[in-house]
This record gives C-alpha cells, sequence and structure tokens, in this order.
C-alpha cells in the first residue's frame, strides 16, 4: 500500500479529496485507479487508509476505511538546524538527508555571504517545494511525521527565537573549542541547535550576533567541510552520540 503525505488536502464525512500537487503525483505520476489501496498521513501523523472511489481531471477521492490515533511526538533528540541559504539545488539534498536522519526542523537565513536571497513573493513558492521535499522524504524512510521547514530573514532574526538546550555554532574561525569538548559537557540534551553558514562561512558581524544569542563556536579540526556537507555530518554525530542512531 502506497502511503502520502496529505498536506493541505481536507478529511471530511469519511472521504479525503485531493487536489494540487499530490493529485499531479497520484493520478498523473503514478497513475493510480479507482480500486487502487493508499494511506494518507495528515498534519498530526494520524495514517487514514483507504480505496480510491474516483479519479477525475483535477481531483481524486480516497474513501477513508480506517483511522490511527495521532501518534505522540517522535521520540529521540530534537535537532534545529539553521542553515544559511546556499546557492542552487543544495538545500534540496540538505533537506532530504536531514530529513532521513531525523531532524526535527530546518530553519534557512539570508546570510551576509548567501548568494541566493528568499524574500518576499518567492518565498511562498520555495516554501511549498521544500516541504513537499521533507514531505516525500519522511515517507521514504518511514517517519510519522515531516520536519518544520522555514525560511527567515537575517541570522539575527532566526536565532533569537532559539531556546534549545545545547548551541552549537560551526565556524571554520574557531581554533580552541572541539565539538568533542563540547559533546562531553551535557549527558543527555533534549534539544539542539546547530548554525552553518553558505558557501564562504559566516560574516564577523554574524558570528557576534551568534554569540550574543548563545551560541558556543566550535571547530571540526583538520575537516573543512562544503556547507551542504557540514550540517549533515554533525546531525549524524549528534543522533549517534545523544540520539538513536546506532
Amino acid at each position: 500500500m502506497r502511503s502520502f503525505f496529505l498536506g493541505d488536502n481536507p478529511v471530511s464525512d469519511g472521504e479525503a479529496t485531493i487536489t494540487g500537487e499530490l493529485y499531479r503525483h497520484m493520478a498523473r505520476v503514478l497513475r493510480l485507479k479507482e480500486g487502487a489501496e493508499v494511506e494518507l498521513v495528515d498534519a498530526d501523523g494520524r495514517r487514514h487508509s483507504g480505496g480510491v472511489v474516483e479519479v477525475g481531471a483535477k481531483s481524486l477521492t480516497v474513501r477513508i476505511e480506517t483511522t490511527s490515533a495521532a501518534p505522540e511526538q517522535e521520540p529521540g533528540l530534537r535537532i534545529t538546524l539553521y542553515q544559511g541559504l546556499p546557492k542552487g539545488d543544495k538545500l534540496d539534498l540538505i533537506l532530504q538527508k536531514c530529513t532521513e536522519l531525523g531532524i526535527t526542523e530546518v530553519v534557512t537565513f539570508d546570510a551576509a555571504r548567501s548568494i541566493v536571497k528568499l524574500r518576499g513573493e518567492k518565498t511562498a513558492g520555495k516554501l511549498a517545494r521544500f516541504e513537499k521535499i521533507v514531505q516525500e522524504a519522511a515517507r521514504q524512510c518511514g517517519r510519522n511525521s515531516a520536519p518544520r521547514v522555514a525560511i527567515g530573514g537575517s541570522m539575527k532574526e532566526v536565532l533569537g527565537d532559539a531556546r534549545h538546550t545545547v548551541k552549537l555554532l560551526l565556524w571554520e574561525g574557531e581554533e580552541k573549542t572541539t565539538l568533542r569538548e563540547c559533546l562531553e559537557r551535557y549527558e543527555a540534551p533534549e534539544s539542539v541547535a546547530v548554525v552553518v553558514g553558505p558557501e564562504g562561512g559566516l560574516s564577523a558581524e554574524e558570528v557576534a550576533a551568534a554569540l550574543a544569542c548563545g551560541f558556543t563556536p566550535v571547530t571540526l579540526g583538520k575537516r573543512i567541510l562544503r556547507t551542504e556537507t557540514a550540517g549533515l555530518a554533525l546531525v549524524s554525530i549528534l543522533q549517534f552520540h545523544w540520539g538513536d542512531l546506532g
């Protein structure tokens, strides 16, 4: 049985009406027909199982047969990645792989050295694309819910809301404090925030802003990682050390 995230498609009176991108994927790409059995996961993590009863020109209808209770919040370490906007399609990779690694949230910000800027009318379209990426990745790796994706403004603006137990800033300018030292300071934190800059790194002003928000700059030693690699590497380490990886 194929599984899909419902997004903003409604479930009412025992039926789900599918339109938009999800309709195109189910009807045009997968070519699902009447009678096909599917599972639909809503925003609360409830799983609605049923069969396709109608495929129209712009929508399809699923008659719901069973609905599971909403699951409890995913257990384990809650990780937020604050990612300086990279260029090209690097963010697509970051979102997909972070979802597989069990991240809770990805927040992008317009760094001083970001080549790409997301503001105004561009935001809505990009956010819809990003949400689709994490929903598909969550479906493929069997997660009950997809991580939250948010498009923020400057680094100072997005970090002001960080209320995590541990706050780490990956910075190539740090020469003393290693990641290993930071890991040894805490036994079992509930949440971790990680800041990764774009290509070209972070400006001195951005580093100062992160420090003012309580972030600890750390070095990875001799390893110089690209922006699309740094966050994934650190999330993997955090999940292994404090989380449920291995």
